[in-house]
């Protein structure tokens, strides 16, 4: 389906996580204006990395094939989330000396230090993701945001470096050129979710957000409107269904059901403050009849689950977000507090126990400002996807885009096979 630039920029963004993977199509100009929205359930995927490339391959075919029925688009180019707790992030400073002999800085000087701050000691096993500029220094002046037109003999950039493992990013590769697709780039998972979820003042003032998936939970710190620190924690939701699953002696997917179910009535019991009486209600059995569950649990008293099973790892992974706050040295720099979203982010309780563990202000974020299908994406759980649409139409850098704006057909089986299927027709006819 051709595209012609005065209808916005088609973008396509796939997140690969250990519970599901989501592929959102949209047409970005002002707005973002979802077309095709598509969700299967993860395989081949464990804690955010690929375990099994032909899963993998089939999960992820499936949702963009999916998504682009809905969108009546065909994609040959996505940006793609990165995850796992093989995630690294360091901060860098480059400096350059200005070309121009008049002194103004230009985006050449701008690229050069970027260059320059990039050129960091890396073991062969990693690769920079991102180079996040996060503050200028022109002789000697700090907190330039841009510095483009300024006159300066000596220009600094402070960076954001964050890397991941070569091997993961060689396998995410390897997936997306088996489903014929090729990726514009990779976006770490916090900092997809951030785009979509903080606001301006958030990210000036400094905040932490907590993007908390099945397999694992993402940390970016931002301070001064750029982000300072990032990491991923080797802990999720799923490790709750877990819990529930050994407490009740069922299995996960009814253990899943059950949490998910849980974090429904919570939403439904938000009620008057002068409401007493059903104020107490939610310590009372609750019915799980409507779930069908295959174990034949009917009720369960929502006390046990909640405080006996949930709470105390939701603790646990509020003291380890605590601890990783600490280390990153920027927890006193967040009066922002902290903001939580991914699909663990709808947990029962889960803004009681943050406040509790980490004493600092708390809300849920839900990427906002959408248009078009919108409905589903509303949704914790779809902030890094969304976070993805908003890098890509900003970030675009068309590494392999047609340059008459338009998607070239999809391949079926993909680019490499084709490939393949020619090379062996022309050693055919070679005698």
């Amino acid at each position: 389906m051709k595209q012609t630039p005065n209808e916005g920029k088609i973008v396509v963004g796939i997140d690969v996580g250990t519970a599901k993977i989501v592929t959102l199509i949209a047409k970005v100009d002002d707005f973002v204006n979802i077309l095709g929205v598509s969700e299967v359930k993860s395989a081949g995927i464990r804690k955010g990395q690929i375990v099994d490339i032909e899963e993998a391959v089939h999960a992820i075919n499936s949702s963009l094939e999916a998504a682009e029925r809905m969108s009546g688009y065909s994609a040959s180019h996505v940006f793609a989330s990165i995850g796992g707790n093989q995630i690294d992030s360091q901060n860098s400073r480059g400096v350059v000396a200005v070309s121009t002999p008049q002194g103004e800085i230009s985006q050449n000087d701008l690229s050069r230090v970027i260059d320059a701050a990039k050129a960091i000691s890396l073991p062969s096993t990693r690769e920079i993701i991102h180079v996040l500029p996060r503050n200028y220094i022109v002789d000697g002046q700090e907190g330039i945001k841009d510095p483009i037109g300024m006159s300066g003999v000596r220009l600094e950039v402070d960076t954001h470096i964050i890397t991941a493992n070569s091997i993961a990013v060689r396998n995410l590769d390897k997936a997306f050129s088996e489903v014929g697709i090729d990726v514009n780039g990779y976006v770490f998972n916090g900092y997809s979710s951030s785009l979509s979820i903080l606001s301006d003042t958030e990210r000036e003032l400094g905040v932490v957000l907590v993007d908390i998936g099945a397999g694992t939970t993402d940390i970016s710190i931002y301070t001064e409107g750029s982000v300072a620190y990032s990491s991923v924690l080797a802990i999720g939701a799923r490790h709750i269904t877990n819990d529930l699953a050994i407490g009740l002696r069922i299995s996960l997917e009814s253990a899943e059901k059950i949490k998910l179910f849980l974090s429904e009535q919570a939403h439904h019991r938000v009620l008057r403050p002068d409401d007493e009486e059903r104020r107490e209600k939610p310590s009372d059995e609750i019915d799980l009849t409507s779930l069908n569950l295959p174990e034949e649990v009917r009720k369960v008293s929502y006390k046990t689950l909640v405080d006996g099973i949930i709470r105390p790892r939701m603790n646990e992974i509020f003291t380890m977000i605590g601890i990783e706050i600490k280390k990153s040295g920027y927890g006193g720099q967040s009066p922002a507090g902290l903001v939580l979203t991914g699909g663990g982010a709808m947990t029962v309780g889960i803004k009681d126990a943050a406040k509790r563990m980490l004493a600092m202000p708390v809300r849920i974020g839900t990427p906002t400002d959408l248009k078009g299908i919108v409905d589903e994406v509303q949704n914790p759980a779809y902030a890094s996807v969304v976070g993805l649409l908003m890098y890509g139409a900003k970030n675009d850098t068309g590494k392999k885009q047609s340059s008459f704006g338009f998607s070239m057909p999809k391949v079926p089986g993909g680019s490499n096979q084709l490939v393949k299927k020619i090379i062996q027709l022309i050693k055919s006819f070679i005698p």
